[in-house]
């Protein structure tokens, strides 16, 4: 789970673009609270909370392996 605040994170992600280049994703997951909470309750992120940032990150993702497919 990528976290922008942490250099590390940030440096990672660079990497990784440089080395895959187009087959890397432009949507980043990043850490989020909901996220880490959704598991212990048992459910999926989109159904614990639809509205959150992780949902949203992950609904951008999906799309966009939608779109990279077709």
């Amino acid at each position: 789970m990528y976290d922008s605040r942490l250099r590390l994170s940030n440096q990672v992600v660079d990497e990784v673009r440089k080395h895959f280049g187009d087959m890397v994703f432009e949507t980043v997951i990043q850490r989020n609270v909901r996220l880490s909470e959704a598991p212990s309750y048992g459910e999926s992120i989109i159904k614990y909370d639809a509205a959150s940032k992780g949902a949203t990150h992950y609904l951008n993702m999906a799309n966009e392996i939608v779109k990279k497919n077709k």
